[in-house]
Formats: C-alpha cells, structure tokens, sequence
C-alpha cells in the first residue's frame, strides 16, 4: 500500500514530512483493493508509555494512530514535541488490519466499530485517572482513523481535557456528535488541521464537518496547511508545540 511508517524517518531534520503511514480511506468512497484483512478485536488496547523527561510530571499524550499503522508509527512525536514534562502513551488500535491495525472498519458498518473503540478508550482514560494522570492534565493525539476517534473521546468523554489534537481526519456522523455531547464538551479545545490537497479526505468535506461541530458549540482552532494525507513537518509540528505548551502554563 506504499506505507511510510513515521517511526523510519529521520526526526531530526524536521523539515521532512511527517507521513503515518497512507490510510486507504474517503469519506464517501473506498475502492475495493483496500478490503478489510482478516480481524481480530482486541479486549484491551495494547499500550506503551514513554516517560517524561521530568520524572514526577504527571501530563500525559494519548496517542492514536490511524488506518494501517500502529503505535510504531509515532515513536518519533516525543522528540520532535521536546516537552520534558509531557509523558506519552501510545496505543494500538483494537483490529488487525493487514501489518498493523484500525479503529473501525471501514467498509462494514463503521459505527459500530467506532462505538467500541471509543468505550475502549474510555477504559483507558478511566485507568489512566486512577493512575495519577488526571484528564485536566491529558492531551488526546490523533492521526486520520485516530482524528476520529479524538473527535469521539473529547465530545463524548465526561471529564475536560487539557487539549485535543487531531490531524487529517474527519468525523463520524457529526450532527450525532453535537446531539450526544457530554456536559463539558464545550469547554474542549481542539486543534484540527488538515491538508489543500489531502486525496484521501477531501478538505472541503471535513471542513463542512468541523462546521458542523463548531456550530453544535466545539471550540476548535482549525489550520489549514499545503499538503497531503500526512504531517508538514516542522511547519505545523510547531503549531501543535505551541498548542500544547500554552495549555500547559500554570494558571
């Protein structure tokens, strides 16, 4: 599928894209070589954290990656963020799919798959908050398949975040999005971003759906940058520094 992994590039000249692995996926067309691999649904999200720098800091970067990939694809976000106090948990996604794993299946009722990939991660932010990482303090990191499901927790979670990133994505069902908000959706911060020339996901479909939740009354800082399905390097790698360590200032 002419997969770039994140993880095999070289981090240290951020000028480079950032490519998480090409996901085969459209908001309204997916062509049938992209078919679903056999699958398997995890009971658990498979996790790993890489601690902070700070040793006693309690923030914490959920990471979710997208279609195809795995946490692997994202080992190279702690550098290149070079936040000493930020702890990083980067999770699998709960179905194989082909040499890594998805968050919904894209052809075969994709709701439902959404649906219990998001109670997944809300066992996963549950024990995180018994862990000592309170969700004030958790930012939510999501590429793609995982933009989505950052949409799906910082809406639907009962608990505020400390930000919500999602890059490349789109949302499922959004007037059900903005329907079934929890109580403190409103006080979210998303940062969204998204490419002119993405040829997976159109820009001008998921703006429309990113209207449609600021409209519902999400509050999102929405960029828009030159590129495709992927990461512009330290361009918008920048912005997202900024967008995390200005909610991490003491108050």
């Amino acid at each position: 599928m002419g997969q770039l992994l994140c993880g095999n590039l070289d981090t240290s000249n951020l000028h480079n894209h950032y490519h998480c692995r090409h996901e085969p996926e459209k908001l309204k067309f997916f062509p049938p070589w992209i078919a679903p691999a056999a699958r398997y649904t995890a009971a658990v999200l498979d996790t790993e954290l890489i601690p902070a720098a700070e040793a006693d800091s309690k923030w914490l970067m959920v990471v979710l990656h997208g279609l195809g990939d795995s946490m692997e694809g994202f080992r190279w976000l702690p550098r290149a963020l070079n936040n000493p106090r930020l702890n990083t948990l980067l999770a699998n996604a709960p179905d194989d799919y082909h040499s890594g794993f998805s968050w919904y299946d894209i052809y075969d009722k994709p709701g439902i798959g959404v649906e219990r990939s998001r109670s997944l991660l809300f066992d996963l932010l549950d024990r995180q908050r018994t862990d000592g990482f309170a969700t004030e303090q958790t930012f939510v990191f999501g590429f793609s398949q995982g933009c989505l499901m950052t949409h799906e927790v910082g809406i639907r979670y009962p608990h505020r975040f400390a930000g919500l990133v999602g890059i490349s994505g789109y949302a499922h069902e959004p007037e059900r999005l903005v329907a079934k908000q929890s109580p403190v959706a409103a006080e979210q911060s998303f940062l969204i971003t998204h490419g002119t020339a993405d040829p997976l996901l159109p820009l001008a479909q998921t703006q429309a759906q990113m209207e449609q939740l600021q409209a519902g009354g999400i509050r999102m800082q929405w960029e828009v940058f030159e590129k495709e399905h992927t990461i512009q390097g330290e361009t918008e790698v920048a912005v997202i520094r900024k967008f995390v360590e200005e909610r991490m200032k003491p108050l």
